[in-house]
């Protein structure tokens, strides 16, 4: 007769292998447990083709505990009374041809410091949160009105100690939240925080899914920086590889011999590119882990958003580098992959529909942030990787080839709002050889931080959510290294990264405030272009409009290095208007030593506009104007 834990397990494991249990961390794993008036923990994993599992750990000193098969399940679980908190332990697996091996737990929740990789036993109380006003301001607004500017995080190098340790969460709550609020973020974004053995590959090759990485802390310490995060009115983003992991053999790769976690096709189930495995995307074993997995970082951390990474190698059969099994029709669509994501976002937002899930998709596969009932992928946001690459590019040529190439800024006008958008500037712009921000800007240093201003002044205008990767807001002269702190020195040694600093806090915060630069970001009744066809001057000038028809900003753009004197622009109401934002202000680094007068409005028309107003625009530079007194508002629309 099964005990009743054993029943319970089987009861599980139905909506497991069904592709329905969003929750298995609960049950999966090592868990303390009450058996037969005896306290301990069960330990139950998922190895459906094994011959035999058994558990090994510290408290056997290491000798084979036999596990029990759970029916046809493909689940084997064990109780002991032996097991402790802290304890180390692994399963060892016999395949059905005698061979031999260990294994992690995929659902441990605790692993050692690489390079050791043993689980580690470890419970995950509930915990008594103290952000509920965090979640009621959530609740007052739509996330799609509300500004997003997220700053990105690489856990282990945003600041370390003399000796090279990095921080730790406690020291990071007691810095880089109150740096992040100060400085105007809205989110922080960090790079996988999971367990992963390479430090090099910065996260993105996990090999223990449902552990905070050994090096960073543990899941207990996560969520105490979660909870001070949202007391201070910032939220958290964490970075999600459901694609592919570790191909480590103690981790994930045929797990129990066979392949458990991965495609049996050997094309679909090697990553090349990346030296990883795909996860089985048709396979509901694997549907059931990696949602259970999202949830479980979503639900018991508090977590606001998950940044989904590689989303194209889930989508194109053809994506990877080498060999490719297409579908009996020859296409190259992996519809696995398709029916998955919107199977896992489904189910996401209808835990939490303020959650933000987050895209990086960098093909034109259509409609990833339409709900699916229109033929969508289920997504909120999706990182805008067109744009950067075309802006970057433009930022990065000689000014004088800028008119020639005035369509690597137009273009994304007429994709604006396709999609759901994040415009990111990510760690993957600043690594390889690629430069950062500030060393792919051309000029003298002068220049390069003047044309840095405006590149940032520009994204914040264009429509789309914003995300920047830590260290662009003291212009960091060399690209990222993962090893090493960010370049904190050059405040103090530098004039130019002080003032450009100042100028980005200044920058986020007016972002913050003006509704019109976030409050319509998914649809042209938030823009209205007045000039893109300047190419011969370089200047660009479009408005940004909020739910008010009266809240508006003029947007003037020069990107070149020639000021241009007596320029005139069209706007969509007669009266004055006043300056809000000028690039090369003194105090950011500039030359301007004042803001220019009052800008009023005459009967002149310009374009599709009636009204026009005359103003310097700097060199290199960006201008923000809005309305003073305006007239001729519609009364039946909100003023």
């Amino acid at each position: 007769m099964k005990s009743s834990a054993l029943a319970h397990i089987e009861k599980e494991m139905y909506l497991f292998n069904n592709g329905q249990h969003f929750e298995s961390y609960r049950f999966m794993g090592s868990k303390p447990s009450s058996e037969n008036n005896k306290n301990g923990w069960r330990f139950t994993v998922w190895a459906p083709n094994a011959k035999t599992v058994s558990l090994v750990g510290d408290f056997s000193e290491w000798g084979e505990i036999p596990m029990e098969r759970i029916g046809e399940t493909g689940a084997w679980s064990i109780f002991t009374e032996k097991a402790e908190v802290g304890h180390c332990y692994k399963y060892f697996i016999e395949t059905q041809d005698g061979k031999t091996f260990y294994k992690i737990d995929p659902y441990a929740l605790a692993f050692e410091v690489p390079p050791k990789d043993a689980s580690i036993v470890q419970d995950l109380p509930e915990k008594k949160w103290k952000d509920s006003l965090w979640y009621a301001n959530k609740k007052r607004k739509s996330i799609y009105k509300k500004p997003l500017n997220i700053y990105e995080v690489h856990f282990a190098s945003w600041k370390r100690h003399p000796d090279g340790r990095s921080y730790s969460f406690k020291e990071l709550a007691e810095t880089l939240i109150p740096y992040v609020k100060e400085m105007g973020y809205t989110h922080i974004e960090f790079m996988p925080l999971m367990e992963h053995p390479l430090e090099a590959s910065w996260g993105y090759q996990i090999t223990g899914y449902f552990a905070v990485a050994a090096r960073y802390g543990n899941v207990l310490e996560l969520r105490e920086f979660v909870e001070e995060a949202h007391k201070n009115g910032i939220g958290v983003i964490v970075d999600w590889v459901p694609g592919h992991f570790c191909k480590n053999d103690y981790a994930l790769p045929y797990f129990d011999g066979t392949p458990t976690y991965e495609y049996h096709d050997p094309n679909r189930a090697v990553n090349n590119r990346w030296g990883t495995m795909n996860f089985d995307l048709g396979k509901m074993q694997v549907h059931s882990f990696l949602i259970s997995n999202a949830i479980f970082w979503m639900q018991e951390f508090h977590l606001d958003g998950i940044r989904v990474d590689a989303v194209s190698n889930m989508l194109y059969l053809d994506y990877d580098e080498g060999p490719w099994t297409p579908n009996e029709d020859g296409s190259n669509h992996n519809q696995q992959g398709v029916d998955f994501l919107r199977k896992m976002n489904k189910t996401i937002f209808a835990r939490d529909s303020d959650m933000l899930m987050i895209a990086e998709e960098s093909t034109s596969w259509a409609n990833v942030t339409k709900p699916n009932e229109l033929d969508g992928l289920g997504f909120n946001y999706k990182w805008n990787m067109g744009w950067m690459n075309d802006t970057l590019r433009f930022f990065e040529m000689d000014p004088l080839f800028r008119k020639d190439n005035f369509n690597l800024i137009t273009f994304s006008f007429m994709y604006a709002f396709n999609e759901n958008f994040v415009l990111p500037f990510s760690h993957d712009e600043v690594v390889h050889g690629k430069n950062s921000l500030l060393g792919k800007m051309p000029g003298d240093r002068y220049n390069q931080f003047a044309t840095l201003r405006t590149l940032q002044a520009y994204q914040m205008a264009h429509p789309g959510k914003k995300l920047n990767f830590m260290g662009y807001e003291i212009g960091q002269f060399l690209e990222w290294r993962f090893y090493e702190e960010l370049e904190w020195d050059a405040l103090e040694k530098n004039e130019f990264n002080k003032e450009y600093q100042h100028f980005i806090k200044t920058l986020n915060h007016l972002y913050r405030n003006q509704k019109a630069l976030h409050e319509i970001d998914e649809s042209y009744e938030g823009m209205e272009i007045i000039d893109a066809d300047n190419n011969e001057e370089s200047v660009i000038s479009f408005i940004r409009k909020s739910e008010k028809e009266r809240d508006f900003l003029i947007i003037i753009t020069n990107f070149t290095p020639v000021e241009r004197r007596h320029f005139k622009i069209g706007v969509p109401y007669r009266g004055t208007y006043e300056e809000l934002l000028n690039t090369e202000m003194l105090e950011f680094g500039g030359t301007w030593t004042k803001a220019q007068p009052e800008m009023k409005s005459v009967n002149q028309p310009y374009k599709q506009f009636e009204h026009t107003i005359e103003l310097v625009v700097p060199a290199m530079g960006t201008v923000y104007v809005r309305p003073k007194r305006v007239y001729g508002l519609n009364k039946n629309k909100k003023a």
